[in-house]
Formats: C-alpha cells, sequence, structure tokens
C-alpha cells in the first residue's frame, strides 16, 4: 500500500446532490464506504427530500471496456444541508456540481476543512484555481491536497417523472479512464495514488487507470466538454428546437444531440476548435490528451475513449458511423439554456479565449461560439462568466505561470 491509504477507511463527503453526486454517493455507499451526502439549501429541498427513508437505486448500462459494474439500492450514512457535519473526518471530499456553484461552496467548505483532506473536483472546470485563490484570500492554511478531474466517473441522469425527482439514478456509462491534476503539481502523485481509495473511481483504478495530467490547465484543455457540446448545440439547434414540433410526433425528452445534431459539418468545427486546444496547451508549455481527426467522425466523438478505450492499434473500440442511428447516446438538451452553453462557454471558452489574448495565440473558432451562444441567449459572454482575473492567473507571464502550477509559488506582485 502507499502512503495514502490512511484514507481507505475514512469517510466520504460527497457535496452536491445533483446526478453525479448521488450516483457518486450510492457507489461509494455499495462498496461499502461511510458516505456523508451534502447539499445546500434551497436545493437541498429537492435534490435531499426523503433519501434518508428511500436510499438512492443505482442501476442502468453503465458501459464499459471491461464490464465493470456495481448496482443497488443505497441507503446514504448521513444526508445533511450542514456542511461542516458532511466534512468533519472525511478522508476525500468530492465536489460534484456546476462550475457557477463553486465560489459559493468553496466559501462554505474553506473554514471546516481539515489536515490530510483530499478534494476531488468532478469536473475540474478551473475549480483548482479558484479553491487556490480563495484559501489564499482567506489565509487559510490547512495542509489540504485541491486536485481536479477532467471529467466525471460516469454518464448519469437522475431519473424523473412529471417533474419529480425520483431516488434512483441510471448510470449510462462508466470511465475506465481519467486525467487528474493537482495546485500545485507536488501533490499530484499523491492525489493520482488517493483515488485508489475512492470507491467511484474503482471502473478506473481497475479499468486503464487514472493519468497525471500536466497541471491543472492540462485538465481544462481534457474536459471534452466544451469541445463536444458547444459545437453541437449551437450548430445543431435547428433540430433541437424543432424536434417534436416540425420533426414529427417525437418526445422532446428523446432528443439527444450526440444521437440527431452531429453530422460531418459539424464535427469538423469540433476537430478545428481541438486544434485550437492544441495551440493554447502547446503555447503556454503543457500537455493535454490527443485525439486523431478520425475520433471526432463518430456518433459518440471522442468521449467514447473515455469508456471504450483504443484497440492495440490506436484507433477507437467502438465506432458509431455518422451515417447510422443510434440508440447508445445520451439525450439532451432540450434548450439551448442547459449547461451544454450556460455553463461550458463562460467557464471553458471563455477561459480558452482569455488565455489566448494573454499569451498572444488566436483562437477564431472558440470565439466564434462564444458570439454565437452571446446571440442566442442575449448576452455578451467576452464581458461575463469565468476571466483570468477571478482564477488569478491574469498578467502571469508563461514562467510565472507555470512555477505556480508546478510549485505553487505565487508572485508577490499580484498578492500586493
Amino acid at each position: 500500500m502507499g502512503k495514502m491509504d490512511y484514507l481507505k477507511n475514512m469517510p466520504v463527503a460527497v457535496l452536491g446532490a445533483g446526478a453525479v453526486g448521488k450516483t457518486i454517493a450510492a457507489d461509494a455507499t455499495l462498496a461499502g464506504q461511510e458516505v456523508r451526502l451534502y447539499d445546500a439549501m434551497p436545493f437541498a429541498e429537492k435534490s435531499l427530500a426523503n433519501l434518508e427513508k428511500t436510499g438512492i437505486e443505482l442501476d442502468g448500462i453503465q458501459r464499459n471496456l471491461y464490464n465493470f459494474k456495481r448496482s443497488g439500492l443505497a441507503k446514504i450514512d448521513v444526508i445533511t444541508t450542514d456542511i461542516a457535519e458532511a466534512v468533519k473526518g472525511a478522508g476525500h471530499i468530492v465536489i460534484a456540481i456546476p462550475a457557477f456553484g463553486h465560489e459559493p461552496l468553496f466559501k462554505s467548505l474553506i473554514p471546516v476543512l481539515e489536515d490530510g483532506q483530499v478534494i476531488n473536483i468532478f469536473t475540474d472546470n478551473f475549480g483548482t484555481l479558484l479553491l487556490r485563490k480563495m484559501m489564499r484570500e482567506t489565509g487559510c492554511t490547512t495542509k489540504v491536497i485541491v486536485g481536479g478531474w477532467s471529467s466525471a466517473p460516469y454518464g448519469t441522469r437522475i431519473e424523473s417523472v412529471g417533474g419529480f425527482m425520483l431516488p434512483h439514478v441510471g448510470v449510462k456509462y462508466r470511465a475506465i479512464t481519467l486525467r487528474g491534476a493537482t495546485l500545485p503539481m507536488t501533490d499530484a502523485d499523491d492525489f493520482i495514488e488517493a483515488s485508489k481509495y475512492l470507491s467511484c473511481m474503482d471502473a478506473v483504478t481497475y479499468g486503464d487507470g487514472a493519468v497525471k495530467g500536466d497541471t491543472v490547465l492540462d485538465i481544462g484543455f481534457s474536459n471534452i466538454n466544451p469541445v463536444i457540446h458547444v459545437p453541437a448545440t449551437l450548430l445543431g439547434v435547428s433540430t433541437m428546437e424543432n424536434w417534436g414540433k416540425i420533426f414529427g410526433d417525437f418526445d422532446k425528452s428523446g432528443y439527444s444531440m450526440y444521437a440527431h445534431a452531429l453530422c460531418p459539418s459539424i464535427c469538423e468545427v469540433q476537430y478545428q476548435f481541438y486544434n485550437e486546444e492544441i495551440k493554447l496547451a502547446e503555447g503556454i508549455g503543457v500537455d493535454l490528451p490527443r485525439y486523431s481527426y478520425e475520433s471526432f467522425f463518430s456518433r459518440r466523438s471522442v468521449l467514447a475513449q473515455e469508456y471504450m478505450g483504443l484497440d492495440k492499434d490506436g484507433k477507437d473500440n467502438m465506432i458509431l458511423p455518422l451515417d447510422q442511428p443510434t440508440t447508445e447516446a445520451n439525450t439532451g438538451p432540450n434548450s439551448i439554456h442547459h449547461r451544454y452553453c450556460t455553463e461550458d462557454v463562460p467557464v471553458g471558452c471563455k477561459v480558452y479565449h482569455e488565455l489566448g489574448v494573454q499569451y498572444g495565440i488566436s483562437t477564431p473558432i472558440i470565439d466564434s461560439m462564444i458570439v454565437l451562444a452571446g446571440a442566442m441567449l442575449k448576452k455578451n459572454y467576452f464581458e461575463e462568466g469565468y476571466s483570468l482575473e477571478y482564477l488569478g492567473i491574469k498578467d502571469m507571464d508563461k514562467e510565472t505561470l507555470l512555477d505556480y502550477l508546478n510549485n505553487g509559488n505565487y508572485p508577490a506582485l499580484l498578492l500586493s
């Protein structure tokens, strides 16, 4: 066992009771870990309602290359709206909320942190940068590991009927590999080792394994949501908005961006978007995952590699041709007012744009997505959303930025 084995028998605090949070809580409980599930008011009125009585039922296809599955009815040990109750004595702390919820959650979390805890942000969405900035600004010196992951461990949905949220999560797929990193990177090896003691990562641990990224900016570029979601949602908007209206008597909830919007032209835009990410990463001096051109031209896009992997020749094990229908894909989005736009544009795309401006790297495809999303949602996403100043890295030259990301040395000039 490694030096992180002290986490093995410690409780897991799951902060956020949406689809990912509920699935992580149920999964870890069914694996035998003690779990505390927290959500903040007023969301908790619905998200935590009756869970003490009902538990959380976990099932679903759970597609993955190695057929790892875990299903059952999970009775969560602690269900609470008191973050201190959730976090006290926990080993792993799991952040499982959308990016725009990070700041208020971090404000509540920082005062109750304890030495030795490991913070996992699913999906990171630059949350590691924000949390370290807020800890610095509040004078918090608690010795914790702060790390983020490129994606959630699953594609999962809460079952809902007539607007009522049932205590049931259906897992479409389980990741067999995820990319993680810490701020600073001096904690990264311990973070990757610690993931072996977090049961929601079991399909990764027993699959192809967790991969150590090249700083948390790598994890930002490794998040495939912006590159897949944004072009497909914006450029496929007419199919989405006409679904169940012009396009036959379909159930609107059955629309799938993957199954019904993707086409060669949109996939070409996604590939060019990805190449701008490569330019940004290489220009700054960090790495990111590499995907072939062909991998983008499938109905699961590059997401398929996350749970079905590559063959011995480096090609996708699962290929869903664009000229054939599929039922493999997740459903949604059903509106332009969906996190595929309202989060992935003002967080992911906006940060990419600002990194390009700061380091002199043009991003015309990414910028065009920001323009289109802004027009459709009547927003100016060049002004709204995340900024490098908000994340604490504005006006850093590349050498200073990399020193901060790798070694944790924050420049004194920016502290004043």
